[in-house]
Formats: C-alpha cells, structure tokens, sequence
C-alpha cells in the first residue's frame, strides 16, 4: 500500500457517539484527529484536548480558520444535509453518521453534491466493521447453513431518550424506527441482498407522545428471506444474540460476547466470533474511510447502500401510520445509477 501523510480530520459534534470516534482515532495511524467543532465549548475542548486538537464552537469558525482533509460528522440527523453539503462543495470527504439525513430527497442532495465536487461521502454504519457479522456473511454466502429462510435482529435497551434530541421528530425524523432501525435495515441488506417489502407495527408509548420508542418490522428479502425485527428504547429483551440466521440446514448466531453457529448434522456449535467490540468496529470504519479517500479500497458502505438505508426507513414510516406491507421502491438505487 501506497505510504500517505495521516488524513487530518475535524469531528463535527461532540455528542455520546463522538466519544468513540475519538477512541478510533486514539488507535489507528492513518488519520489524525485536529480539529473538534461543538456549540458547546466544554465538550468541544474535553475531545480535542487528548489529540492536542483545536476545539471550535461554530462550523464557520472551524472552517476559517483550520485547515483539514475530511470531517466525521456526528451531530443530530437534522443538520446533516446543511453541514455535508457546505463541507463537500469546499473539496472536504465525510464520513456521516447514520441516519444519513431524515428523508431520501434530502440524501440525495447530498451525494449529488458529492459528485459535483468530488470529494468523497460515506455513510457511517458501525455493524459492516464488525468482526463477527463480516464472518457471519462468509457463512452464509459460502453456503454453510443452506437456503436462508429467516432474520431476527433484535436492538433493545431500557434508555431514557425523553430529554434527548432523539425524541424530538423535527431534530431526529422520528423515533427508534429511525434511530435503531437504520442499523436493522441496513444489517440484513449487508448479509441478504436488497429488500422488497416491509410492514411495520407500534407497540406502548411510555416514553413520549410524539416518537415511538417499540416498534416490530416485517421485512422481506428480493431473495425472499422473511425478516423479524424488535426494536424499543423501553424493554431490554436480554438475549445473548442480536442476530439470528435461521437456513434450510442450520442457523447463525451473532451475539454480544459470543457468536456461533450449528448446522443439522451437528451435535455442537462452533463458535466463531468473540462479540462485538465497538471501539474495533469504529477504528475498521475510520481506516475504510481513509482507504477509500486513496482510492485503495472501495467503501464498504456504498452510495447505493447509504442511499437505500434511508428509502428502507422512510417507506417504514409509510408503513408505521397504517400497519399494511409496503414495497420499497428501489427508487434510490435507480437514481445512483443513473447519475453515476
């Protein structure tokens, strides 16, 4: 590989998740962190000062007065289309945080800005980096449990979002349908291959009148695998797996400190996996980030992917105020292609 000076990035937001891109970029060599730009000065110079960093409080100071290659942006859905779209027309890559933006048209223009200038965008999705669901994906592409028949994923935790950004919908677009789901979704894409249709149902709200925080998807494949997901903000399911890949002739599971799988003629399971390590998955992220800045390799989340992870939730939320199956479109992949 080619030998580069280490990319000079500016973090933009210094909320809960900038916390571990900063411990990602404590561990990797191919970037560097130099700037951290938040309204709020005191968590702005708390993540810069570790790096020996420059802590701003506003993105027009940062950008006057700091020079840097690319941003990881990290603030509140929201304000990502506004904020990636000033980065890219000034020749900045991005690397933003799921959800890429609160509806398709608004993605859009953001990867449309992205090819004006050519600087490049990515979407960050912290599940493609781990370890145990890339193994899990050999698994099933080399044929290992047989036919896929069906995809759990359950992402469940008691968290109080009442005083967070993250139930306010004109902040975060909605509620853990978009919070959570956008993993979901984007998870069984990267192990099964586009999806067709999908029906979406509301459980309690106990948390606030305005978001749902429990939420079951049906989902279905292209391929016609049948998808489960449990997604809430109030009830912790506390299963050892996330994941669950059921096939004609075993099945998969990816969990939180241990992952395995069994096929029928098996008297066992064979572990495969350790768990999920966050702080390894940012750090895989941020170096696919900077490889595709190179042009060394390709990104492992795809406009295409970005792109379909947002028209996937935005038809859930179709789906969401009537309870009946909905088609996804596949109109953001038409659009990527024909752009392209």
């Amino acid at each position: 590989m080619p030998k580069h000076q280490p990319l000079r990035i500016a973090l933009i937001g210094a909320g809960a998740i900038s916390q571990t891109h900063s411990l990602a970029l404590k561990r990797t060599t191919l970037s560097r962190l130099v700037a951290v730009c938040d309204i709020n000065d005191q968590a702005a110079n708390s993540l810069a000062e570790p790096h020996g960093a420059q802590a701003f409080g506003s993105l027009e100071q940062l950008l006057a007065e700091q020079s840097f290659d690319a941003a990881i942006v990290s603030t509140p859905p929201n304000s990502h289309p506004e904020i990636c779209v000033e980065l890219l027309e000034r020749g900045i890559h991005v690397l933003c945080e799921k959800p890429m933006a609160v509806n398709l048209e608004l993605a859009q223009k953001m990867f449309h800005a992205s090819r004006v200038s050519g600087a490049k965008l990515t979407m960050a999705s912290k599940f493609r980096h781990v370890d145990d669901v890339r193994a899990a994906k050999s698994l099933i592409d080399s044929g290992t449990i047989g036919e896929i028949v069906l995809f759990e994923n359950m992402f469940t935790a008691n968290v109080d979002m009442r005083s967070r950004w993250n139930s306010n919908p004109e902040v975060s677009g909605g509620g853990v349908l978009i919070d959570n789901g956008t993993h979901s979704v984007d998870i069984m894409r990267y192990l099964l291959g586009p999806l067709s249709e999908l029906r979406v149902v509301e459980g309690k709200r106990l948390q606030s009148p305005d978001v749902e925080d429990t939420v079951k998807i049906f989902v279905r494949s292209n391929a016609g695998v049948l998808g489960d997901i449990d997604l809430s903000w109030s009830i912790n399911k506390e299963q050892p797996a996330y994941i669950n890949v059921y096939g004609s002739e075993g099945t998969i599971c990816v969990g939180w400190q241990e992952s395995k799988y069994r096929r029928s003629q098996d008297q066992t399971w064979t572990v495969f996996g350790h768990g999920y390590d966050k702080v390894q998955a940012f750090v895989d992220q941020l170096d696919n980030f900077v490889l595709g800045i190179h042009e060394i390799a390709d990104f492992v989340v795809s406009p295409e992917d970005a792109l379909a992870s947002v028209e996937v939730i935005e038809t859930a939320y179709q789906a969401l105020a009537d309870s009946r199956w909905h088609p996804i479109s596949g109109d953001s992949q038409q659009r990527v292609t024909a752009e392209a």
